[in-house]
């Protein structure tokens, strides 16, 4: 399959940099995948988890937690607010920051919550995946 040039850079680093079959990641409008030559696009990210299908059949995965996806000439860029590995996640601590936000949502009266709960669901994702923190 053909590949795409991945690049994930985050204010504290880049997480990633490399080729790629099929990038994943939430977009405003919702999940949204990128093969290779895929036509030009912009837009926001939302909470959640960027997926990269590389060659040879090994995935690895993010918690992003917001910033700016591009796409251009063969090129797939995000600029990720807060991005984490699987190795960086602490399971423990992001149940109970789900179990918090959640808390928060059924409450009603927080408009952050909902950010919060999808940050923590895409933390905890990211943790428990198949291969997490073994690439």
């Amino acid at each position: 399959m053909a590949t795409t040039e991945v690049e994930i850079v985050s204010p504290q680093r880049n997480l990633f940099s490399g080729e790629a079959e099929m990038v994943v990641c939430r977009a405003e409008g919702g999940d949204i995948a990128f093969l290779a030559n895929h036509m030009p696009y912009l837009a926001v990210l939302e909470p959640g988890v960027v997926r990269l299908d590389l060659e040879g059949g090994e995935q690895l995965r993010f918690a992003v937690h917001g910033g700016f996806v591009e796409v251009h000439d063969n090129r797939v860029t995000m600029l990720a607010s807060v991005a984490e590995t699987p190795e960086e996640i602490d399971v423990a601590r992001a149940q109970r920051a789900l179990d918090e936000a959640e808390r928060r949502v059924s409450a009603g009266d927080d408009p952050d919550a909902e950010r919060a709960r999808q940050r923590a669901e895409a933390r905890l994702e990211v943790a428990r995946a198949p291969g997490a923190g073994q690439h």
